[in-house]
């Protein structure tokens, strides 16, 4: 089978860091063109990969011999360049954030409806083998029903690119929050969460005038809490994942998943007493048990890891780039539908912006 060819939008740290040097080795497809506003960055392109390049992605849009496009650009231009490539006859995957608005997507999905073309959207993160893992020991019961999921993506750090201003679309939350937000939303379940927000920007931390420290509780009925954090300013951080079960609890870091659980008919039985609790000595006590724990460790070693995960190292789709790109080649030249939909990515607009809604000190309504 020929391989898919493919116009990159944006040769920047996602355009060439992420896409480009994946693309460029994977035999299942071909890159023809880019586009990018930067002369330097398009002769880097024509070198590397062997294509064509544009100043202008319109030209490149334009182009005849392309069966994908890759867009990019400035978050502020996902949408109107897909809608023009969706058009102009593509298939599109575009890069995070999808969209400022809900709005927006709306006019994306419409537009991949009516050109009969695949709208898919990069969230990559959805594959990452810690994610995976972390999935398959919640939905193996042992934590029993999950009561809160907390995720920190934080660290230190300063900004003064244009990714912290607000007109480039920029800041933690469409920077860095579609990641967790994706991940946060494909564990809470179906249907729209009641959302609270505050954000932050610290004069010492960014130079753009958006946030640079989100704080996020999703939740509803029938669901666990999630309590997600997007900070530049945690210099001590947590864990990425602390998940509070009933039977048990499990931590996770972008290497390691560990967890532990008891069993009920393995615990100690106990009883509802109302009479204040004493020592034998009769001096007052507190509630106190040793409970059978059972532990779990991924990856437990080197060598099983590849094995619990599908993960193999160095194979197509090994990493969380080819993992999403493996999915859109199935969806291309299979049929086979979207493992992640801009349906579902909708949902996660909607909570981006009902959080600006809540920080208008920041996001000021117009």
């Amino acid at each position: 089978m020929k391989p898919i060819r493919v116009g990159i939008i944006g040769q920047g740290r996602s355009g060439r860091d992420i896409h480009g040097v994946y693309l460029v080795v994977d035999p299942r497809f071909k890159i023809v063109a880019v586009a990018d506003a930067l002369a330097d960055r398009c002769a880097r392109a024509v070198q590397e990969y062997g294509c064509e390049a544009h100043a202008d992605a319109s030209e490149l849009i334009a182009r005849r011999d392309l069966d994908l496009v890759v867009n990019c650009s400035y978050s502020y231009q996902h949408a109107p360049l897909t809608i023009e490539a969706l058009r102009a006859g593509h298939h599109v995957l575009c890069d995070k954030p999808f969209a400022p608005t809900v709005r927006d997507v709306d006019r994306m999905i419409a537009a991949a409806r009516r050109a009969g073309k695949v709208l898919a959207v990069f969230q990559q993160s959805r594959y990452c083998p810690y994610f995976v893992e972390l999935q398959r020991v919640i939905r193996s019961g042992v934590l029993g029903r999950i009561v809160q999921i907390s995720v920190a993506f934080s660290g230190f750090s300063r900004r003064w690119d244009w990714q912290t201003l607000r007109e480039f679309r920029g800041g933690n939350l469409l920077n860095t929050g579609p990641h967790p937000l994706d991940q946060a939303l494909k564990l809470f379940g179906d249907g729209m969460p009641d959302v609270w927000c505050r954000m932050d920007r610290t004069q010492e931390g960014t130079w753009g005038n958006a946030e640079n420290h989100v704080k996020i509780m999703l939740s509803g009925k029938g669901h666990p809490t999630i309590d997600l954090e997007i900070s530049s300013c945690c210099a001590y951080p947590p864990s990425l994942y602390r998940v509070y079960g009933t039977r048990g609890g499990l931590t996770a870091t972008s290497n390691t998943v560990e967890w532990r659980w008891f069993k009920p008919s393995a615990a100690p039985r106990q009883r509802l007493i109302r009479a204040p609790l004493a020592k034998p000595d009769g001096t007052p006590a507190y509630c106190g048990e040793t409970l059978p724990w059972q532990t779990g460790k991924w990856p437990a070693d080197a060598a099983t890891a590849p094995a619990k995960t599908g993960y193999v190292p160095g194979a197509p789709g090994a990493d969380t780039t080819g993992s999403l790109y493996s999915m859109l080649y199935r969806t291309l030249t299979r049929g086979t539908p979207l493992e992640i939909t801009p349906e579902q990515v909708r949902r996660q607009i909607a909570v981006i912006e009902a959080c600006q809604r809540q920080n208008p000190a920041i996001y000021p309504r117009s």
